[in-house]
């Protein structure tokens, strides 16, 4: 592997934070992956990456030496979108982050028909409810809320209102009984999500005194925690909606709603956008503009309620 190859490879592996995660991203093992950078390593006379049992971790130098990698990253990264834009068809691999609950609901269940219309396009999704740096290199594409997006160097396009409502568990109100105001929830469990801080802005201060608390660090997690009876949670109606419906799940104060928010895909400002990106973006907007599916499946139980 020549020089630059291997600035693009130790790019990739600074940004995925391992050598496994880059090497799920590049289709080659992890030990070969670190051959690679002990390979880079020698040549330059440099140690760039401190290993250990819990990980890798840049050295001073490295550092320096990843800013420089991460801009011949991009290069070839930009080259290669324009060779996929000249092509003028949608092929290679798309790599998708995600955030986790979105991802496993409503992302994964497409992904089929997506493959079908386009059989040229391969996915590799990963999911996450952390902060991204698509300047990294680590995806192509990024499914994620506004709320969630500092960067603004990238595009965001809306693909769905994304609406959030208190849930608890039958079992769980029957119990503990049913909150009739926001002042009442400071007597009951209420679930918390430790990404984002102010995403637990509905629970008042001191909520559950003496109760067990519960956190977690995904929505799915939190509504997963939500349906086992284990507290009042704040959940996007994506996710909770087959749950009403079905009755595995509450509304708690019927009338409480955030609607702040949106679920945008994230990329990158390119002049030529590649197309497997774009026919991703505009499959996923063909899906979700005007009205979502959950949503519709809402509107037409209303409509059948009346």
């Amino acid at each position: 592997m020549d020089l630059s190859s291997q600035m693009v490879l130790f790019a990739r592996v600074v940004g995925a934070g391992s050598f496994s995660a880059a090497a799920r991203d590049v289709g080659h093992s992890p030990s070969a992956i670190s051959r690679q950078i002990g390979h880079l390593e020698d040549a330059l006379g440099i140690r760039l990456l401190t290993r250990t049992s819990h990980g890798i971790t840049t050295t001073e130098e490295g550092r320096q030496f990843f800013e420089r990698c991460r801009i011949v990253a991009n290069e070839v990264s930009e080259a290669e979108a324009l060779l996929d834009y000249l092509s003028e068809r949608p092929a290679g691999r798309l790599n998708v982050v995600s955030t986790v609950a979105f991802g496993n609901v409503q992302l994964l269940p497409l992904l089929p028909r997506f493959l079908a219309e386009n059989p040229e396009v391969s996915v590799s999704l990963r999911l996450t409810d952390d902060a991204l740096d698509l300047g990294s290199g680590e995806a192509d594409l990024a499914i994620q809320f506004s709320e969630q997006v500092t960067d603004d160097t990238v595009i965001l396009r809306k693909l769905a209102l994304n609406r959030r409502v208190l849930v608890a568990a039958p079992d769980y109100l029957r119990q503990h009984g049913t909150p009739a105001a926001r002042a009442d929830l400071a007597g009951h469990a209420c679930l918390k999500l430790t990404t984002v801080e102010h995403w637990n802005d509905w629970i008042p201060p001191g909520a559950a005194p003496g109760r067990p608390a519960f956190e977690a660090n995904t929505a799915d997690a939190v509504y997963r925690a939500s349906l086992a009876g284990l507290g009042i949670a704040r959940l996007s109606t994506y996710l909770v909606n087959a749950d009403i419906a079905a009755g595995r799940l509450a509304r708690v104060l019927p009338d409480y709603e955030q609607d702040d928010s949106n679920i945008v895909a994230i990329y990158r400002d390119r002049r030529n956008l590649s197309p497997k990106i774009r026919a991703f973006i505009d499959f996923l907007v063909d899906v979700y503009d005007p009205v979502p599916p959950w949503e519709r499946e809402e509107m037409s139980d209303e409509s059948v309620a009346v």
